[in-house]
């Protein structure tokens, strides 16, 4: 038996095509790689560190894919050729074909990575933006019509924060009418920006994953082709063909403890095969005796008019065991924030508000709930 190690593979944000050879060797399965961000040092020692880089490994694995919590040390999601290629595969099917991919997140997501991916499986090079120093509309402008050209199926994946900065300009909304699809996921994108998106006539797909179901694998609610979805004990479970090999940092993880599923933090419910997520089971607050799911006063301040991003915690309160407390980006001010929520029960208001220029991000469309908490 061959002795496979686990090979770092740095992705530098202005060229990320540049990995695309070893990408191939991975789905052919004659690699394996850790992919770490060629400018993040600290990120990329922690990523070496905490996934034994440089060491054997199980040689069916293509990719070992961190995960981007907040909090503690990121978890390796151990992707087999067949996990990405049946996501990809899947993609194109619930989407309509396959096409020509635009890369607008990082690559070293699997959100980003899965836009490398789905553009091998469909024969063709992907477009990249160079995200050296952000996301900038003019680029994805330029990118997009390049794109066009071609005459073939067009696609491209953004956080709900890109889609939200590009309708923000003409030249934004003329780029996104140009795409067949835009997935957007990370987090829950607000009804505020989606109904204008459909007003816009811009086709946006809204997607739930994580790097242990090799990216998105429920769209607009719905599983794709060989997904499927079950909620069991209060937790959402996914499976499939695209569900990891485990963690290669948490053996015998108890999230992995029935092969083909992974059972998520999350809650939800699952009606006529419609899934709504509700939230994080281990980020229920519980103040006064009273338990919240900070995504739904999340969704009830994004919804207001303005605001572009919103992220609620429970800190210690003498009283009420946990305080409920938020922070929001945006243009509506605190007072209005308040006013906008007037429907909600009182117990459900924030007893602290505030207004930032931009909330912290660890990821793609991830919120820094740490960095948060030291506001509070």
């Amino acid at each position: 038996m061959n002795t496979r190690i686990l090979e770092p593979l740095p992705i530098d944000p202005a060229n990320p095509v540049a990995i695309l050879s070893d990408l191939e060797d991975a789905i052919a399965g004659r690699r394996t790689f850790l992919p770490i961000p060629a400018r993040d040092r600290p990120r990329a020692q922690l990523l070496r560190e905490s996934q034994r880089a440089g060491q054997p490994i199980d040689p069916h694995i293509a990719l070992v894919m961190a995960t981007s919590g907040s909090t503690g040390t990121p978890k390796g999601a151990q992707l087999t050729p067949g996990n990405l290629v049946s996501s990809a595969d899947a993609t194109h099917q619930y989407l309509g074909g396959e096409g020509q991919w635009l890369l607008a997140m990082p690559a070293h997501h699997i959100a980003g990575m899965q836009v490398l991916i789905r553009a091998l499986i469909a024969g063709v090079e992907p477009l990249a933006l160079d995200l050296s120093d952000g996301f900038h509309i003019p680029d994805f402008a330029t990118a997009a019509r390049e794109l066009r050209e071609t005459d073939d199926r067009v696609y491209t994946s953004l956080t709900p924060m890109q889609l939200i900065k590009a309708m923000d300009s003409l030249e934004g909304i003329e780029a996104l009418r140009l795409f067949d699809a835009i997935l957007v996921g990370g987090a829950a994108t607000s009804r505020q920006t989606l109904e204008a998106a459909e007003a816009l006539e811009i086709t946006v797909v809204t997607t739930y994953g994580s790097s242990e179901t090799s990216g998105g694998c429920v769209y607009d609610g719905q599983a794709i082709p060989g997904a499927r979805i079950r909620v069991r004990d209060a937790h959402i479970e996914l499976g499939g063909p695209m569900i990891a090999d485990g963690y290669r940092n948490a053996p015998n993880h108890e999230d992995f403890a029935e092969p083909g599923w992974f059972r998520t933090s999350d809650t939800g419910t699952l009606v006529d095969d419609h899934l709504t997520v509700m939230g994080r089971l281990d980020s229920m607050i519980d103040s006064g005796g009273l338990k919240l799911h900070p995504e739904v006063l999340e969704k009830a301040i994004t919804d207001l008019e303005g605001v572009t991003g919103a992220c609620v915690l429970g800190i210690p309160d003498q009283r009420l065991g946990q305080a409920i407390v938020a922070a929001y980006a945006g243009t509506p001010s605190p007072a209005e924030v308040i006013r906008g929520l007037s429907d909600l029960p009182r117990w459900q208001l924030p007893k602290q508000l505030k207004h930032v220029e931009a909330l912290p991000m660890i990821g793609p469309g991830k919120v820094d709930r740490r960095a948060i908490t030291t506001l509070f």
